[in-house]
């Protein structure tokens, strides 16, 4: 529990009133305190009845960094196409400008951040499916849980309006303490039958993928991402709580995030990297090129070691290297990877893997790095213009969220950007899975068919589908 002397009270709560009064417009007032370790999941789940739709959650691969926010307390929502990575920097910087911040601890994500994503891509006919997203959505929560490195720390955020008073602090004082004392071990609820499990035009996806093949051998395209959707019908409503403790357990060396915005929750357990940001250095990973892990470990080594050295997910996790490097390059002072990729092994599907390095100016952007990146060739293709323009013009599906940055950015101007694949959208008793795979002159359609239904499982499993 959280004890602040009334002395404090006062006085923490009359700055913001007189500052917000003085400057005539909303101010944030945000203050931290270490506390004892919080299951991060009983967090989000105790958050449900009083901040259902208002929730994230993200933990890292290396469960270095877990987030749980709750609450809204300032929204980040534009639907504008131009220079949108701009625009949400310039509002967050605005938020920040004269605020009141009590943070005695250095850590990054403790303190004020803003959560939440950016769509594939802007210029996509929004459909019914999307509507709760804004094509960038962040929220700045009221209640932000940090676990960072095994310490755990409560940021608590208040926006306080010119009209305010001291009565906005104790409420949200009150409220706050009234939530800590609910906390407790959640049980597990009983997850919903799966009732149908739809494919959205298989065959019709085939045949676009046997086009764009054509086109790629007689045109300047190289690559070409390709997506399709698996919709599922559950007997009753999809809780988030239950898929998220399944993901926990099942895909521990992944992202795993889920976003709520008016009733919908993006969930999924994504193993790339787009860009992480930690004071003069950042980080970002190279990841394409599959194949299936093996049934006994002598088979997963050969199949690992058919993906190393075959030359169709060669080539085209050599486009995503180049990109990423050249991408580096404007912003930083140095760029390290080495020579050639790794393995990266997931529970399902293993994957060639280039971890990169920058060396940059404190003050780099993270997101003009994230914009500088998206897409990257393992989600758009190459040349990234002309392959976005044929995605948009081929593709049946609204990716929404899908394959788009998802992740956070602190008060500091540091954070961290997933690519948001291997995931669904929940929608009360029914959940859209997204999967794509990367096309190219020689690709077979039914090879890439069956690579889409490959990452299709991570969620399909933590959905208790197969």
């Amino acid at each position: 529990m959280i004890t602040i002397q009334e002395t404090e009270i006062k006085e923490r709560g009359l700055l913001g009133v007189n500052r917000a009064r003085e400057i005539g417009r909303p101010i944030l007032l945000s203050e931290v305190y270490k506390m004892d370790t919080i299951n991060p999941l009983a967090f989000f789940h105790a958050g449900k009845h009083r901040y259902l739709g208002e929730r994230f959650f993200w933990k890292d691969p290396a469960n270095q960094m877990v987030l749980v926010g709750l609450g809204i307390s300032k929204q980040i929502r534009l639907d504008q196409a131009a220079d949108r990575f701009f625009h949400v920097e310039k509002e967050w910087k605005s938020i920040l400008t004269d605020s009141l911040i009590y943070n005695p601890y250095k850590a990054d994500g403790v303190g004020p951040l803003m959560f939440g994503g950016f769509s594939f891509d802007p210029l996509k006919k929004k459909t019914e499916r999307w509507t709760k997203f804004a094509d960038s959505i962040f929220h700045i929560p009221k209640f932000l849980l940090s676990i960072v490195n095994g310490e755990t720390y409560l940021t608590t955020n208040y926006i306080f309006t010119p009209n305010d008073d001291l009565t906005l602090y104790s409420k949200s004082m009150e409220e706050r303490e009234q939530f800590l004392r609910s906390l407790r071990t959640t049980s597990r609820s009983e997850f919903p039958t799966l009732m149908r499990k739809e494919e959205i035009a298989p065959e019709k996806w085939k045949q676009t993928v046997d086009r764009v093949v054509k086109e790629l051998t007689s045109g300047t395209m190289k690559k070409v991402v390709l997506a399709r959707e698996l919709r599922l019908g559950f007997s009753s409503q999809v809780e988030p709580e239950t898929v998220l403790e399944n993901l926990y357990e099942q895909q521990p060396a992944s992202y795993i995030f889920a976003f709520e915005s008016h009733g919908d929750c993006f969930i999924g357990a994504s193993p790339e990297r787009l860009i992480k940001k930690q004071g003069s250095e950042v980080y970002s990973t190279c990841l394409a090129g599959s194949i299936p892990r093996g049934s006994s470990e002598e088979e997963d080594q050969i199949l690992g070691q058919t993906l190393l050295s075959d030359q169709k997910n060669l080539i085209e996790h050599g486009y995503v290297v180049e990109m990423i490097k050249e991408a580096l390059e404007q912003s930083c002072l140095e760029v390290i990877l080495p020579e050639k990729p790794q393995l990266m092994k997931m529970r399902d599907i293993q994957h060639l893997y280039t971890p990169v390095i920058g060396k940059c100016g404190p003050n780099t952007s993270l997101l003009l790095l994230v914009e500088k990146l998206h897409p990257t060739p393992a989600l758009g293709g190459l040349p990234q213009t002309l392959a976005v323009e044929k995605i948009r013009e081929v593709e049946q599906l609204d990716r929404g969220l899908f394959g788009g940055p998802l992740g956070w950015v602190d008060y500091q101007q540091n954070g961290e950007f997933a690519v948001a694949i291997r995931s669904g959208l929940i929608q009360t008793d029914e959940v859209s899975l997204f999967a794509g795979c990367g096309v190219v002159s020689d690709s077979k359609s039914e090879e890439e068919y069956n690579e889409t239904a490959l990452k299709f499982k991570p969620m399909l499993r933590a959905l208790g589908g197969k």
